[in-house]
């Protein structure tokens, strides 16, 4: 037997199925009939029908199975998106003639979906944009109220958003779904399908009270700023919010609201723009911030052309490329104000200073071009923090410090595009020989001091004919310059074994032979004392790249483990002992010209921005005997 709901006063009756194998079935009011109990009999206490109107299914074939006990989701402990495979189709409802479907029916079960998700929807009114405390953030260390909750007019579905940088949870439910809710940490948000028109009279929009009025004071604003802003209040259940009112050629478009708590809703479908898009028609200059406050604190900086972005910023900059116009959904009101953007040749991003601020200003640089970006850097606060954005900067250091930190807003970096003025550090230290080694360090051979000297960031090639000791000359360079500079070496030699290089190094450090059989009987063997100690210095002085397996190493392999040794152990010098070792594989239509003078490039690049000094040793073919 089949339990449906059923009211005198509400005669639509609604059946829910658990089981899927009576989907088909769901459709058709024929397969009800009604029992002999009616809903106008007075029934006992201990039947049913005090409660609920009875009605069989004439299906003898098919069997009932009892309602599901799981959930339709969970957040697994893992905190990943999870979703039940128990399908659960939607309701049927048998439509009366006279009523129409209850509308609390969904919000009551859309109500304990949220609530199984952490999120309280009790104060929310469907139809409108909610303020919430995250309940994966918990709002951070100031308990924001950050998540922003939409249940639509209906009360069949709800979609939310985290907006702190450091969250950005989320997701969507309805009450009767297949597939339960989905959420996660995108920044997709659903695009507005159907714009609503608006006007002040129908969002019910007040003066601003005297109250608020001195709200704004505390933080600067002056009356006259709000009132060419249109910035009003309005009536929200039982309190009084500041409503910002979105205008565009001076009809009002959209609206977003604001707390003293500062919980921030908007006004649903409606087109997204900019705040303030009318202040910058036409501009050749304009300043973009991250919120209306923002907005109004420049104006009293004496910038009108100014405006805010609707939607606040995303956690972090998107790995991805930039999407389509149409995809775009993110940043839809820049597509959507592009006109008005167009005609600017500066535009000034004086974002939030903390990292989702950074990011949003990335994502506008991207998106604007970044040859016509400027950036702001704000003020410090104190020895360890910076003043966060334009409204802190006005209430703290007033009108004038701000306007000079907008006026002193530095060029957005473009990737591989500088100026002499990034370098003024580097070069100031040049001036002043601060490092040391301007001129080069020695050699430690006094016959050398005037023709060659060791220079970071440069490349030698030693060469020389077959068996002449240039190996050795190096290996005794290296020994000298450790002892006077302390330098650090990383060693590509691939014709020498590891314990016979180890030998001559310590033969050179010690000065003294590593065995007392190869040097005559007058040569002193160094001590084991003196042995312990030179491996000591061998193991803190030298990093050797060698290649394990059979096959040649190339130039960029030997490069990248060199670029690993300077930043993990500080080496200021590379040997690449000898050419002829690598694998010098080159396409068809390269000369070997062209392959040498490549790769050369790659290594004097490498030597100039690690600050670090490459030799490389390259034997020439064996001379040929003359004939007699």
């Amino acid at each position: 037997m089949l339990i449906l709901h059923h009211s005198p006063q509400k005669p639509n009756l609604i059946v829910s199925f658990f089981s899927s194998s009576i989907v088909a079935l769901m459709g058709s009011k024929q397969l009800l009939k009604p029992s002999i109990l009616s809903a106008q009999q007075a029934p006992s206490s201990s039947s049913l029908s005090r409660l609920f109107g009875v009605y069989r299914l004439h299906s003898p074939a098919i069997r009932l199975r009892p309602a599901s006990r799981i959930p339709s989701f969970r957040l697994g402990s893992n905190g990943a998106p999870y979703s039940s495979r128990v399908s659960v189709p939607r309701p049927v409802y048998l439509e009366s003639p006279e009523d129409g479907r209850d509308a609390a029916v969904p919000l009551k079960v859309l109500n304990k979906r949220l609530e199984e998700l952490g999120i309280d929807m009790r104060d929310c009114n469907p139809g409108q944009h909610n303020s919430l405390l995250c309940p994966m953030c918990k709002g951070g260390s100031s308990s924001e109220k950050s998540l922003n909750l939409f249940i639509t007019p209906d009360g069949g579905s709800a979609l939310w958003q985290c907006f702190r940088g450091k969250c950005g949870w989320k997701g969507s439910t309805r009450a009767f779904a297949q597939n339960g809710s989905s959420f996660g940490t995108s920044n997709t948000i659903s695009k507005v399908k159907k714009i609503r028109e608006l006007s002040a009279e129908s969002l019910e929009l007040q003066p601003l009270s005297n109250e608020l009025l001195g709200y704004f004071a505390e933080r600067s604003i002056t009356a006259e700023t709000l009132r060419r802003n249109a910035v009003m209040q309005r009536e929200c259940g039982n309190q009084i919010v500041i409503a910002f009112p979105y205008h565009r050629k001076g009809q009002l478009v959209s609206c977003k609201y604001r707390d003293v708590q500062k919980k921030f809703w908007q006004e649903a479908d409606t087109e997204r723009i900019f705040y303030g898009v009318d202040d910058i028609e036409r501009q050749s200059d304009i300043i973009i911030v991250e919120g209306e406050m923002d907005k109004l604190a420049m104006e009293e900086a004496g910038f009108r052309n100014c405006v805010s972005v609707p939607d606040g910023a995303p956690p972090k900059i998107s790995s991805k490329d930039v999407p389509p116009e149409e995809q775009d959904t993110k940043y839809q009101y820049l597509w959507n104000c592009k006109d008005y953007l167009k005609q600017a040749s500066r535009i000034i991003l004086a974002t939030d200073g903390d990292q989702p601020g950074q990011a949003l200003a990335e994502e506008l640089a991207r998106r604007l071009g970044r040859e016509r970006c400027w950036r702001v850097k704000w003020p410090k606060k104190n020895n360890n923090d910076h003043f966060k954005d334009a409204n802190e900067v006005l209430i703290y250091m007033g009108p004038s410090v701000l306007r000079e930190v907008v006026e002193n807003a530095e060029l957005y970096p473009i990737r591989g595009l500088f100026k002499f003025s990034d370098y003024f550090e580097e070069i100031d230290a040049y001036y002043h020989q601060t490092a040391g080694y301007e001129f080069g360090v020695p050699t430690g051979w006094k016959a050398l001091k005037d023709l060659y000297n060791v220079v970071p960031g440069e490349l030698t090639i030693v060469t020389g004919v077959p068996n002449s000791g240039k190996s050795e000359w190096i290996d005794a360079l290296l020994c000298n310059i450790n002892e006077q500079c302390h330098w650090k070496f990383a060693l590509c030699s691939m014709e020498n074994k590891v314990q016979e290089h180890a030998r001559k190094l310590l033969e050179k450090h010690v000065k003294k032979p590593f065995f007392d059989t190869r040097y005559g009987e007058s040569a002193e063997r160094m001590s084991i004392e003196e042995f312990e100690e030179g491996k000591k210095w061998l193991s803190n002085t030298f990093y050797l790249i060698r290649c394990e397996n059979d096959s040649l190493p190339s130039i960029k392999w030997v490069l990248n483990l060199a670029k690993a040794a300077v930043l993990r152990h500080g080496v200021r010098g590379l040997v690449i002992d000898p050419y002829n070792e690598l694998d010098h594989q080159r396409p068809s239509n390269q000369t070997e010209t062209e392959y040498v003078s490549q790769m050369l490039t790659m290594v004097k690049r490498f030597a100039q921005h690690h600050c670090c000094h490459v030799w490389f040793v390259a034997h020439p073919r064996q001379e040929e005997a003359e004939p007699i």
